[in-house]
């Protein structure tokens, strides 16, 4: 097997196995993983456009991440308001409850990282941090990510070097 096919698989693998885990550990909130990035970023970041928000997701592509806010508008979890500067553009909100549920989603979140951290342990992983980035660079879901992390950066007074390694 060539290297590329078994670096192609093994991301394919980790990126299946990892859906799978989180699917079954967000499912007792009532969640999946693509909703529950959307209450992330939401949690995250605060209030923003629908289209802003889906400039932001990793989970979907394009801009317009309706049917996600549908199904968490459906439930409780966010409220959408016309926004008052643009009454074509819509704001997207957590709602208590989804404050609530984000809670819930940190702790799983959590767990997956003890448990990344744990197999990393002793494994020198600037390069491979490097490697995903140049795979992903440039296209959309690596765009998506690009955004978040110099948004966490700019909200913690951090570089976004120090958030990315």
């Amino acid at each position: 097997m060539r290297r590329a096919e078994l670096i192609r698989y093994l991301v394919l693998a980790a990126q299946r196995e990892g859906n799978l885990r989180l699917t079954r550990e967000l499912r007792p909130l009532g969640v999946t993983p693509s909703q529950a990035e959307v209450i992330r970023v939401l949690g995250e970041q605060g209030p923003m456009s629908l289209t802003r928000l889906g400039r932001l997701l990793v989970c979907e592509s394009g801009t317009n991440p309706s049917r996600l806010v549908d199904r968490l508008a459906d439930v409780g979890h966010v409220e959408r308001s016309a926004d008052p500067r643009d009454r074509r553009s819509i704001i997207v909100a957590l709602t208590a409850s989804g404050r609530d549920v984000e809670t819930g989603i940190r702790q799983v979140e959590e767990a997956l990282y003890s448990d990344l951290d744990a197999i990393a342990e002793g494994i020198d992983m600037d390069e491979a941090l490097t490697f995903l980035r140049r795979l992903s660079a440039g296209l959309p879901a690596g765009d998506a990510l690009d955004a978040r992390i110099s948004g966490r950066a700019r909200r913690s007074g951090s570089s976004a070097g120090e958030i990315r390694a």
